[in-house]
């Protein structure tokens, strides 16, 4: 658990999720000190054999282990480690569990799909505008994707949904470049997955319909909308100015999807914008996202940099 805060040291937020780790270090104040992402792919093979790889745990402990000398640098008192889809999954979680503890100095917290949605929720939206507007997030991950929204105040609703970047690729797209009887497969699973849960939520039937206007917007969060963000906005190198708020629509999703579909992930590294390391698991990305857009019927969504790191440094930092 948390140590106790001071109320004048920075605070930090490790997120260990399946495709990447990500550190968050923040002053007092919530000013952003230091954010750092590295791909590990934690969750590599989790969705065919139900375990770790010692290879995924290995990579994922070096990254941490230099997170934690960052933490200590900064002089960080109280901090929380979460771990998501790929630890909830794992039989053999506590392989990867203790040994980051050890090297972290706290233990992690294996955050159920609902909480992750709402911390995810709280960060994405702290920097958009309210009054009355209504906010549907969706969070695409490596292992999960989580869908949120709020009826106001500190009440949200929340699903999460057995599919993202990662388990979309290892289960349906085993070609390179992936055959098109491969994606009508991934986008019909993932479509039943996203119909299921609009029936079944009210708050997500509720938006369909409404093509983000109305008072209702879709906001889009993780390395897949960053990555084809960039890829949209052809970015050289990564801005997270250019990034923020910036409108993807699903004209843009659909074109990207069906360009990077097209060619293996030896071309897919040569596009200008494209994180060499993501380039084998957006085509999966992409198809999870298109069917959100789709099924929830918004022609575009709000791209936010701002995530489940943010909402926990809002829990962390003293009131």
């Amino acid at each position: 658990m948390p140590e106790a805060a001071t109320g004048t040291h920075p605070v930090a937020a490790v997120d260990c999720g399946t495709n990447s780790t990500r550190l968050l270090i923040a002053a007092a104040d919530g000013a952003s000190l230091d954010r750092r992402m590295r791909i590990t792919r934690l969750g590599e093979g989790v969705d065919r054999t139900g375990e770790l790889q010692p290879a995924a745990v290995d990579r994922t402990l070096e990254v941490l282990r230099d997170y934690a000398e960052a933490i200590a640098v900064a002089g960080v008192r109280r901090r929380l480690a979460v771990a998501t889809s790929a630890i909830r999954d794992a039989a053999n979680a506590s392989t990867f569990l203790l040994p980051a503890a050890e090297v972290l100095g706290t233990e992690l917290r294996v955050l159920a799909g609902d909480e992750e949605g709402r911390l995810s929720y709280g960060g994405a939206t702290a920097e958009l505008p309210k009054g009355g507007k209504r906010y549907i997030v969706v969070d695409v991950g490596g292992g999960s994707t989580e869908l949120v929204t709020s009826s106001g105040g500190n009440s949200v609703e929340a699903v999460s949904l057995d599919v993202g970047c990662v388990r979309v690729t290892e289960r349906f797209l085993r070609s390179d470049p992936p055959a098109p009887g491969e994606l009508s497969e991934a986008r019909s699973y993932v479509t039943s997955l996203v119909d299921a849960a609009r029936g079944e939520h009210p708050g997500f039937a509720a938006a369909t319909g409404l093509n983000g206007s109305g008072g209702t917007a879709l906001v889009g969060l993780a390395g897949t909308v960053s990555a084809l963000t960039m890829l949209n906005l052809e970015l050289g190198a990564y801005d997270r100015a250019a990034v923020h708020h910036a409108c993807l629509t699903r004209a843009d999703v659909s074109r990207l999807l069906a360009e990077l579909a097209a060619v293996d992930v030896v071309a897919r590294r040569e596009r200008r914008g494209m994180e060499r390391d993501r380039a084998d698991v957006i085509v999966g990305g992409a198809v999870v996202l298109l069917a959100v857009m789709d099924v929830l019927c918004f022609s575009e969504l709000i791209v936010s940099e701002s995530d489940i790191l943010d909402g926990i440094v809002a829990d962390l930092r003293p009131s």
